[in-house]
């Protein structure tokens, strides 16, 4: 059993050496990358039981993958996919500065997950489970895989699972107009929402004051909780009527791929271990901190770390 279960796509990520291009590498670094298997890793290496579910190649490839997500603590349920299409989706990264910019390519168009069901998903995965987890990005992937995700939102709430949901708009995989179809077809069985204050906007079509906009999104489709996050201007938090703030903690950034998912494995794991909202936005807010500093998509830090963040640089505010 576990204590948050997450699901959705991991992919391989391929980076050549920082200062070198894509075109010209003779090496490629090898990790691994997804939303849900990120926020699994950041919450297992802050203490939690922590679960993956998906779908892989039953190749080298995909044992790679559960190699590594176990390696830091994460169980991992798998549907093998053996059929001589199987593939694993990659994407390459090529890091870059100013004026250049990093720079992101992604090969996952009919990787296995993308034709994951319910029924070949493990049916035990959410026994025991405190939150469910996945983001916008898995129904994005394939019509099979956005009736997956609103089956096993369905399951948890019907188990009494916490469901959690992370926009993640991305728009190499559908338009505003289809993410916005896709995340409200899923939000009455959505408790948590977790959402970027852009995709809020450029989806949803809520901006303005975060505070009207988190609480426009709690009433409007009946979540417990709306966790708002705003980049440099930190995050807030909508819960049982009263509105909390947290600050951006400061961090020398070295890659920032995966902080908003370190984010949420943050908040989830404080949550599961009894904090409250604040405390949750500001383990959160540290547990992303400190991914900016780790190379690769995973937050690979220790719930000491997390706790000597918050203890010198401080909580947020309620209101």
């Amino acid at each position: 059993m576990a204590d948050i279960v997450t699901f959705g796509e991991t992919m391989l990520r391929l980076s050549p050496p920082r200062g070198e291009r894509l075109e010209r590498t003779r090496e490629l670094d090898a990790r691994t990358g997804g939303a849900e298997s990120n926020v699994a890793v950041a919450a297992s290496r802050l203490g939690c039981d922590a679960a993956w579910v998906s779908k892989l190649p039953d190749s080298p490839l995909g044992r790679r993958i559960v190699s590594e997500l176990r390696s830091h603590g994460v169980q991992t349920d798998i549907a093998w996919d053996d059929s001589e299409d199987a593939r694993l989706g990659t994407y390459y990264l090529e890091h870059g500065g100013e004026p250049r910019g990093t720079d992101v390519i992604y090969d996952r168009t009919d990787a296995s997950v993308t034709t994951a069901t319910p029924d070949e998903l493990p049916a035990t995965a959410l026994d025991g489970a405190e939150f469910f987890y996945t983001s916008g990005i898995t129904p994005a992937l394939s019509s099979t895989l956005a009736k997956t995700t609103d089956a096993l939102l369905r399951a948890a709430g019907r188990a009494g699972v916490t469901t959690a949901f992370d926009l993640n708009y991305r728009s190499k995989l559908w338009t505003p107009e289809e993410a916005k179809t896709g995340y409200e077809s899923l939000f009455p069985h959505i408790d948590v929402l977790v959402a970027a204050e852009r995709d809020a906007a450029t989806c949803l079509g809520r901006d303005g004051d975060p505070v009207e906009v988190a609480n426009g999104l709690l009433h409007d489709f009946d979540f417990e909780t709306v966790v708002l996050t705003r980049g440099e201007n930190g995050s807030l938090a909508v819960h049982e009527g009263e509105v909390f703030e947290q600050a951006v903690y400061d961090a020398d950034t070295f890659d920032a791929i995966g902080t908003g998912d370190a984010f949420v494995g943050g908040y989830l794991a404080e949550r599961v271990a009894g904090g409250d909202v604040p405390d949750a936005l500001a383990y959160g807010a540290a547990t992303a901190s400190l991914k900016r500093t780790v190379d690769g998509d995973l937050a690979v830090v220790t719930p000491a770390e997390v706790e000597r963040v918050v203890a010198e640089q401080g909580g947020g505010i309620s209101r």
